[in-house]
């Protein structure tokens, strides 16, 4: 039985629909997975983050996860091979802006800065803390309920050069990484950074329970 014309358009057309849908499906979920870290088994982390890292605090258990870092992206040494510091502190500056001289310098010296976004430039922060002694810079968003958005570190132009590694991470891990501490009453956490998760599937990495899934 022949289809008349119409009825081959018709059906043409619906042939290109469920194509479109089905692509914009796939899209999104692309976009889903790359944001977010749902990937599916078998996806390994170089594959999605690009030039991120990570690290994980080894004590105190309760904060005992893995944490994406994002780089600086036009200042400071790299999170690379030339890098590794292992069983290191990682020390909540005080004040948390780090862009004074922390009260609590004589801890940050020899470990990792942990501050805040704001208040000065993120180059400023970086140049402070390596002035005070810090391995490296870690700076947390100031939104302490962020869990989603990444902040690119940029050069503020004034031309001065950061010779130690500066990195971003989400506000809710800094607020959580401070506040556990706190209440832990301890002046550090341990960690490794960076660590080598490259054939780690991202479904089995170690994230904190806090963000959102």
């Amino acid at each position: 039985m022949a289809f008349s014309p119409w009825r081959l358009k018709f059906a043409n057309n619906l042939q290109w629909i469920a194509w479109v849908l089905l692509f914009s499906q796939i899209f999104i979920l692309v976009h889903s997975v790359a944001n977010n870290l749902h990937l599916m088994e078998g996806t390994s982390i170089p594959e999605v983050l690009g030039s991120d890292v990570f690290f994980e605090i080894i004590e105190p258990g309760e904060l005992g996860y893995t944490y994406r870092l994002r780089p600086a992206k036009d200042f400071g040494a790299p999170f690379n091979e030339s890098f590794r510091a292992m069983g290191v502190g990682l020390i909540p500056v005080d004040p948390p802006s780090g862009c004074s001289w922390p009260r609590n310098a004589e801890f940050v010296e020899g470990n990792i800065a942990l501050v805040e976004r704001g208040e000065c430039s993120f180059v400023t922060k970086a140049l402070k803390m390596e002035e005070v002694g810090a391995l490296a810079v870690i700076v947390a968003d100031n939104d302490i309920k962020g869990d989603e958005h990444f902040i690119d570190m940029v050069d503020d132009n004034t031309l001065r050069e950061v010779h130690i590694p500066a990195g971003f991470i989400l506000g809710k891990n800094g607020h959580m990484i401070r506040r556990t501490l706190a209440k832990l009453r301890r002046r550090r956490a341990i960690i490794n950074i960076p660590i080598n998760l490259t054939y780690v599937p991202v479904v089995k990495h170690k994230q904190p329970p806090w963000l959102g899934w």
